[in-house]
């Protein structure tokens, strides 16, 4: 059935209209044109009334056609909803540690050594960048001592590439609260649902928390952290950068030496608990190759926004005004005949 459901440039409608009404009355306004026969005035009396009848049923006939085709410029639109489709997505949440251990030099980057936050601001930046574009959803929660939200879920990978390039090592206090980052984390990935439901299936709801040592602060135990992720659908991939015990660590001009574990059984435990991986990385290729393989292990499907397919549909309004015009045509040559 062709139909159309609107206009693309409404006002042109609106002016063709009055053009139409303004020449209607013009027309009304003008006598007919026709030949005195005075040997029959009762004759053309009384076919001045048939005349006239006549005469108005085509100037109908003309106005309909003239505004159809006004209409026809007016751009006559018909819409139908696309076939649903899917694409890939999930919400993910980046926690990631910038404890003053992040200072740390052990963290080599093209043979060279760097700190480990400048590698991870590297790496992960990419990650996240990749990911939106893909059409997923990524939220940033940093932690040291405490754990705050730095971007909530976002489809905007330069807002944060920003953001991580912003990231200091000791901005969240000297202390590793491993725990309470997790369960922030946990929050931000829920955040994106709705009384009506986000679209995003319960799978689809991802957290990557990189770290670089032992949890020694917040008032959250990772064990409870992990089973809230657990009880939420959340999966946990943990992240170990660095390599570990007495390293050299960035301090000003200067570089001292400090004892730093990762607690490597403990990412292993959130992990595992909560169906994700745990991975070591202590260079920039390891970090890389870790991250890519978090990228290959998530990927699930997620409802598109309904979409509505729009075409021009002039056809059915130029079929009528051909036919109104046609009717003139008929209507001037059989019911009002002219002597020559």
């Amino acid at each position: 059935m062709i139909r159309f459901d609107g206009f693309g440039h409404p006002l042109v409608l609106v002016v063709a209209t009055l053009a139409v009404a303004a020449l209607v009355l013009a027309a009304l306004r003008t006598p007919p044109r026709g030949l005195p026969w005075p040997a029959l005035p009762e004759a053309r009396s009384a076919g001045a009334a048939r005349l006239d009848l006549v005469r108005g049923a085509a100037l109908l006939l003309r106005a309909g056609a003239l505004l159809a085709l006004g209409a026809v410029l007016a751009g006559p639109i018909a819409t139908r909803p696309a076939s649903p489709t899917t694409a890939p997505g999930l919400d993910l949440v980046l926690a990631v540690d910038v404890s003053p251990s992040m200072r740390a030099l052990d963290a080599s980057r093209a043979g060279e050594p760097g700190t480990r936050l400048a590698l991870a601001r590297e790496v992960v930046a990419r990650f996240a960048e990749r990911r939106t574009a893909e059409g997923d959803r990524v939220g940033l929660v940093v932690f040291g001592e405490t754990a705050f939200t730095r971007t909530p879920l976002t489809r905007d990978g330069a807002m944060l590439a920003d953001a991580l390039g912003a990231l200091r090592a000791g901005q969240a206090g000297d202390a590793t609260a491993l725990g309470d980052a997790l369960v922030l984390a946990v929050r931000r990935a829920l955040a994106g649902e709705s009384p009506g439901g986000s679209g995003v299936p319960r799978e689809g709801r991802v957290v990557v928390l990189l770290t670089d040592g032992a949890s020694n602060a917040g008032t959250v135990p990772v064990d409870v952290a992990a089973e809230v992720a657990r009880g939420a659908d959340v999966r946990v991939h943990a992240v170990g950068i660095g390599t570990g015990g007495r390293v050299p660590v960035a301090d000003g001009r200067r570089v001292r030496f400090e004892q730093h574990d990762l607690d490597t059984a403990v990412l292993t435990q959130v992990a595992a608990r909560t169906g994700g991986r745990a991975f070591l990385a202590r260079s920039s290729a390891d970090l890389a190759d870790v991250y890519a393989a978090i990228d290959g292990l998530e990927r699930v499907r997620r409802p598109l926004p309904p979409q509505v397919r729009r075409r021009a549909r002039p056809e059915p309004l130029l079929a009528a005004a051909g036919g109104l015009l046609l009717c003139e045509i008929l209507l001037a040559r059989i019911a009002r005949r002219r002597l020559p």
